[in-house]
């Protein structure tokens, strides 16, 4: 991604979330930011703009004022005249607003309980994120025509209801937070897919690290914030050690530990004393403690596949999904051996397509000793598109089981 593509997808969020609160429509809001960043290609590689979101707003506004002038003939309708164009600070930010994030704002309001639950964070991670359909339907194990029709009914609910583009009073974010708090978590685990922080969704785990700290100040006696706060800060503590000198992905257990960043560490075991506290558990608190269990390497030289395979056990309960099953299967065969986790592995359906199960398959049937089994399964995660240091660890590996034969 060029340096004009990088501006125009950092100042998305705040150009859409602007759109969408004065033209009231979701959809206009992303169709004209998508026309004035067609423009910016054209125009920007001739006259860079001093500020790409302000350039970038005033084109949309500009390009959603001209379509709607364009329907109101069509229509022979009369258009109103439209309101004073404010600033792109006028729009985006004001003092008295108790959420101070122009994209955090947006997640609120896409987030509204009119919303189905399981739309309430596609549609967020499609119009805030900007994730494509086809990454949409892989996070949440959907087909795209199905997560298609997901996103199209939660924008026609969003516009039937008159659901108001604004933020809301502090009373309505609890019945809101469990969708904010999956969207976060859902992109932050886009990102952390991929090592290198090479494809669309690089922007994503430094955005959700601010993010989830900014959450903690909004609503510091929320456990569950504080324990997806804490869990983002733990992995991205080890950032810094998931890339071998060719730019492969290192797995957890063979990473660096003194390219760890002690501070995040640090940080993100405060935030999850904190949330124990409050002595209400939930399934981020236990991801969190999970990756504080892979810190711990820092501090005893060894990985306790125990505690983590114990913990998947307790996350099982909690939250029931073939994400957390196929984790568990990892731990569990680091803990108590290759078959056992090839055991608990066999138990999953419906994952055969999802990339981690594949690579999990391989890496424990490799091994249990099962050359010709871990074989066809790098293969299956190499054919299902894996991001550039992921597919170089991939390749590594599956060479591994020819130079062994």
């Amino acid at each position: 991604m060029d340096r004009f593509g990088q501006a125009i997808s950092q100042a998305r969020p705040r150009v859409v979330a602007a759109l969408a609160g004065r033209l009231r429509d979701l959809d206009q809001a992303e169709d004209a930011f998508a026309d004035a960043a067609a423009a910016a290609l054209v125009a920007w590689p001739n006259l860079a703009p001093r500020d790409p979101a302000a350039w970038l707003w005033r084109a949309a506004l500009r390009k959603a004022i001209d379509a709607r002038r364009r329907a109101a003939v069509r229509d022979r309708a009369v258009l109103d005249e439209p309101e004073p164009q404010p600033t792109p600070e006028d729009a985006l930010m004001a003092a008295d607003e108790p959420i101070p994030d122009e994209r955090l704002k947006l997640i609120f309001v896409c987030c509204h309980p009119a919303l189905a639950p399981d739309s309430r964070a596609a549609l967020t991670l499609k119009v805030v994120c900007g994730l494509s359909t086809e990454r949409l339907a892989r996070a949440f194990f959907s087909g795209e025509p199905a997560m298609l029709q997901r996103i199209t009914r939660a924008k026609k609910k969003i516009a039937g209801a008159g659901v108001p583009f604004e933020v809301p009073g502090r009373a309505a974010w609890p019945e809101r937070l469990e969708a904010v708090l999956t969207t976060l978590e859902i992109a932050y685990a886009q990102a952390y897919e991929d090592a290198a922080l090479a494809g669309e969704t690089a922007g994503f785990a430094a955005e959700v690290l601010r993010l989830s700290g900014l959450l903690t100040e909004l609503m510091p006696d929320e456990p569950e914030v504080l324990g997806l706060a804490a869990l983002v800060r733990f992995a991205e503590a080890r950032r810094p050690a998931r890339l071998d000198d060719v730019g492969a992905m290192v797995p957890p257990e063979q990473q660096d530990v003194a390219l760890w960043r002690r501070e995040l560490i640090a940080e993100g075991a405060r935030l999850l004393d904190r949330a124990a506290g409050f002595a209400r558990s939930g399934p981020r608190q236990i991801l969190a403690t999970i990756h504080a269990t892979h810190c711990g390497r820092a501090e005893t030289g060894r990985t306790d596949w125990a505690t983590i395979a114990a913990l998947y056990d307790v996350l099982a309960q909690l939250r029931p999904h073939a994400a957390t099953a196929v984790n568990r299967a990892v731990a569990v065969g680091e803990a108590q051996g290759a078959e056992a986790g090839l055991a608990e592995l066999a138990k999953i359906t419906g994952v055969e397509g999802w990339l981690p199960y594949q690579a999990a398959l391989a890496a424990l049937s490799a091994k249990a000793g099962r050359p010709g089994d871990a074989a066809t399964a790098y293969a299956a995660a190499l054919a299902l598109g894996p991001a550039p240091a992921e597919r170089l660890y991939l390749e590594a590996r599956r060479s591994s089981l020819r130079a062994d034969a």
